[in-house]
């Protein structure tokens, strides 16, 4: 993912949450110009570790997920952070995400789920993936809404009104003043909901064209959610999502061999002998588990499953 906003971005910056040792020692040998890595003690506040041991680590990584958005912002007197799951890839610049909000002080992505993937009523409407927060009253007022939230509940189980951290952002857009919910299809496309999308090379990037409006528009970032290596170069798609010829060739397979390059970058610096094989490398190795990149524009501003062979 970072090699992805290198490419199409030229300003940005990650804050990447490390989550254990060997994550924190691997992505800072890295050296990588336009992040920087925190360690989890370093982040911590009390509130976290009271609750911490009611949590499984799952849990825990969702119960963090507002609270490292606001220790990024305070931490680093940010003026608007972006969380970004682990496992998306950018196949454009996200700064038209932003432009479209025309100002506002939140942003979320909905689901958009395919009709055989509905979902919304347990699992929410949005996506806990590409979530923006502007330093404003408007942001803030949200954001700590979240926080509290979440450490007063988060689990991984459906009740009415919450799940994980993801349920909560329902509400938002009534509760609150100041949220931008996202129209732009290019953010967002997931296994949930692109059946409803073909993809072809236009003008230098990838555009998606929605079966149902023939509307194009350009993809700039693919949720690859439950993508797992299996051996070799070939990798498995988990789950009840259905994936196309078209999916693989124009999303996917740049993805796969992102990660492969990725895998020998790791490779070439780790000292750990688990980290030399290829299966490790799933999100940049499963111990990243999530690890929480927050994307900064400026300073100011399944059953199917299938096996794909790189050749």
């Amino acid at each position: 993912m970072y090699r992805s906003l290198e490419k199409y971005s030229s300003n940005f910056h990650l804050y990447i949450f490390a989550f254990d040792d060997d994550c924190y020692r691997i992505l800072s040998e890295l050296k990588l110009n336009k992040a920087t890595i925190i360690r989890l003690c370093d982040f911590e506040d009390e509130q976290l570790l009271a609750i911490k041991s009611t949590r499984t680590t799952g849990e825990y990584c969702w119960t963090c997920t507002p609270s490292i958005i606001l220790y990024s912002i305070q931490k680093f007197d940010l003026s608007n952070c972006t969380y970004l799951d682990a496992d998306l890839f950018f196949y454009a610049d996200p700064g038209v995400l932003i432009e479209e909000a025309e100002g506002a002080s939140v942003i979320i992505t909905p689901h958009r789920y395919s009709p055989m993937y509905e979902d919304s009523e347990s699992g929410g409407t949005y996506c806990v993936q590409f979530v923006y927060f502007k330093n404003s009253d408007e942001g803030m007022a949200v954001l700590n809404w979240w926080r509290e939230a979440c450490i007063e509940w988060c689990y991984n189980r459906r009740e009415p009104g919450r799940f994980g951290d993801q349920k909560y952002l329902d509400i938002w857009p009534s509760k609150f003043s100041g949220v931008h919910v996202l129209a732009h299809l290019g953010g967002g496309v997931a296994p949930w909901n692109v059946q409803q999308y073909d993809f072809e090379h236009k003008m230098g990037q990838i555009w998606g064209k929605e079966l149902s409006s023939q509307r194009n528009f350009p993809v700039i970032f693919y949720h690859f959610h439950a993508l797992k290596y299996a051996e070799g170069n070939s990798f498995t798609l988990a789950g009840r999502n259905l994936i196309s010829n078209n999916d693989i060739h124009f999303l996917y397979k740049p993805y796969v061999k992102a990660l492969k390059s990725s895998g020998c970058e790791i490779q070439s610096i780790s000292r750990v002998q688990k980290f030399h094989e290829m299966n490790e490398i799933p999100r940049i190795r499963k111990s990243l588990r999530r690890m929480f990149n927050l994307y900064v524009l400026g300073k100011f501003r399944e059953y199917y499953h299938q096996s794909y062979f790189l050749r």
